[in-house]
């Protein structure tokens, strides 16, 4: 075999090992499709959404009443939207906020049907213990050094998650449905 078969025979088996290695490595490195939850099936509203029969200014209204009634922090209100938040501390190295936005939109021309739309999220966080040392230099005297320790806390977060319990928001939408007449009734 002569050294110009032996150059082509090389190069052919060196291609077929880089093709070879570049396939597993693209097999290897894919990386793996993102995970949803199981309420990421967009087919029904009933969870998140309530048709009511007041316009979107009352239906606001009527949903802000019921977040006040249960101790939340009105974070901003309007005619079409309002969005507040509550904290909660189970025990002491851990502590939640809930943090609830309605959208109250028109579902009919005159403005007599509305729909609200609501969203909670459930945000949690830990007690994490910083502690933090400093030295201490005496000039003129020479260097001195005393070690000086402080130690503090701060909240980290540690998840955030949709809230998707059904039962949670039939609550809430049957707390605004009683606010309602109250929330006309101001408007009028």
């Amino acid at each position: 075999m002569n050294n110009e078969a032996k150059k082509n025979r090389w190069r052919v088996s060196a291609a077929g090992a880089l093709l070879c290695a570049a396939l597993v490595l693209a097999g290897c490195a894919a990386p793996p499709l993102p995970h949803h939850g199981p309420q990421e099936k967009f087919a029904s509203v009933a969870t998140y959404a309530r048709l009511f029969d007041a316009a979107p200014a009352h239906t606001c209204e009527a949903a802000r009443r019921a977040l006040l009634s249960q101790g939340y922090l009105i974070q901003a209100a309007s005619a079409e939207q309002v969005e507040g938040r509550k904290n909660f501390q189970p025990d002491a190295e851990s502590h939640l906020q809930i943090y609830i936005r309605v959208v109250c939109v028109p579902d009919a021309p005159q403005g007599v049907l509305s729909t609200g739309f609501v969203t909670a999220v459930q945000d949690r966080y830990t007690v994490k213990k910083v502690s933090n040392s400093a030295s201490l230099g005496v000039g003129g005297i020479g260097s001195v050094s005393v070690p000086l320790t402080a130690g503090s806390e701060a909240l980290v977060k540690v998840g955030s998650e949709t809230i998707a319990s059904e039962a949670f928001y039939d609550s809430f939408f049957e707390l605004v449905r009683g606010y309602l007449g109250t929330a006309e009734a101001q408007e009028d």
